[in-house]
């Protein structure tokens, strides 16, 4: 395996260890605010969400960007759904409206497996996201921040949000939902909820119900965030940034990164290497340490405290079989053809719970099993073993 074909470890050997910790001021949030270069963003309206937890999200916005036409029948359309912290920006580059270049670019572009040539794709950022779209770090009716007042949202609440969000753009029917880990309870949940919207629908790295373990590993990272002093209950946004929360996001970051890559990955690409000539029982640290270091510098200028606790605590109460019998039987609604599948190194969710996809789903295009992608990358292999995974979604779309 060449672990070179990560950017994190090209950026790992790049950089000397003195400035693997980013020294620059921290911020309060990561988020786009009103105000902030919008970058390729576009807004639309969606009125008053009522969540299922109960409370109403007043005024709610969903940013999203498109790419390619929509056809005059309106009937080439791809909506694409992001995973936990990712966002509406699948691809372009980096600049002052977006912190990061596209997350896959080369899956959707011209002439690739999503070709904008042929279809007109749609990224929201989910509703509770902090890219954009409503959530705690944006101003309530009333002009301050959500704060604590953000309501717990589900993936249901932000699929009926996509669900407006398609409406405004007079989008009746998708040519295909295709959705990565959160982002494909996300795709699954369209796929139950409204079959007649959906033409295919590819879940990768995904799952039908969140089970124990990764609840579990869900409950410590919201416990990192809201057990740091500059937490204040969720409203910290009027804090300067060195007393934001800064310290427990990055610390839920640097967890989250081990169910994010896998076992064998980091024991390959790191062994017990150290950082630098100094070692580590002379006060020196092990190049395993910089780099989930790295991760969570570099995930708190981008992301907020927030949104995320909200986020994480989405997925944790996804369970497509709730309210409707189960989940064998909430996924025996699905009628579009449907691509599962797994990444056989992934840890946070395991091919387990891709098999039970494919099992339930009546319509999945590799019978009973998922088509499981052999990958050393963990979770992302999704985002990381893109050719790859273009290969498989290009016969779905047609």
């Amino acid at each position: 395996m060449d672990w070179q074909l990560s950017d994190d470890a090209q950026f790992l050997s790049a950089v000397p260890a003195s400035r693997l910790v980013d020294h620059t001021p921290v911020p309060t949030t990561g988020a786009w605010r009103p105000g902030d270069d919008p970058g390729e963003r576009r807004f639309a309206r969606i009125g008053d969400v009522e969540v299922e937890a109960g409370g109403t999200i007043r005024g709610a916005v969903l940013a999203y960007e498109t790419w390619g036409e929509l056809s005059p029948a309106r009937d080439n359309a791809v909506l694409v759904l992001h995973a936990l912290t990712g966002d509406s920006h699948v691809r372009g580059p980096a600049g002052s409206g977006h912190a990061t270049s596209g997350w896959w670019e080369e899956v959707v572009g011209p002439g690739l497996a999503i070709d904008t040539d042929r279809f007109h794709v749609v990224a929201p950022n989910m509703l509770g996201g902090c890219q954009g779209s409503t959530g705690p770090a944006t101003p309530a009716p009333d002009g301050r921040e959500w704060g604590s007042r953000f309501p717990r949202v589900t993936v249901r609440d932000q699929v009926e949000a996509q669900r407006r969000l398609a409406d405004a753009l007079g989008i009746e029917r998708w040519h295909a939902v295709v959705g990565g880990s959160m982002g494909g309870m996300h795709a699954l949940e369209w796929a139950i909820a409204h079959p007649d919207r959906v033409g295919s629908t590819a879940l990768l790295a995904s799952n039908a119900a969140t089970s124990a373990d990764q609840i579990a590993t869900n409950a410590l990272q919201i416990e990192a965030v809201t057990t740091d002093p500059g937490w204040l209950g969720g409203d910290f946004y009027d804090l300067p940034g060195h007393a934001g929360p800064a310290r427990g996001l990055a610390l839920a970051r640097r967890m989250a990164m081990l169910g994010y890559r896998s076992q064998h990955e980091l024991n390959e690409r790191f062994e017990r290497a150290w950082q630098s000539s100094v070692d580590p029982l002379a006060g020196g640290r092990f190049q395993v340490e910089s780099y989930l270091d790295v991760h969570g510098n570099r995930f708190v200028r981008r992301f907020d405290a927030g949104s995320y606790v909200r986020l994480v605590d989405a997925m944790s109460t996804h369970d497509v079989g709730r309210g409707r019998g189960g989940v064998e039987a909430a996924l025996a609604r699905v009628s579009s053809p449907t691509l599962v599948v797994g990444i056989s190194s992934d840890r946070l969710f395991p091919v387990a719970d891709q098999q039970r996809l494919a099992a339930g789903v009546p319509t999945s295009v590799s019978g009973p099993e998922p088509i499981v992608l052999e990958s050393g990358f963990g979770h992302d292999g999704f985002l990381i073993e893109r050719d790859r995974v273009a290969d498989l979604l290009a016969p779905l779309l047609g």
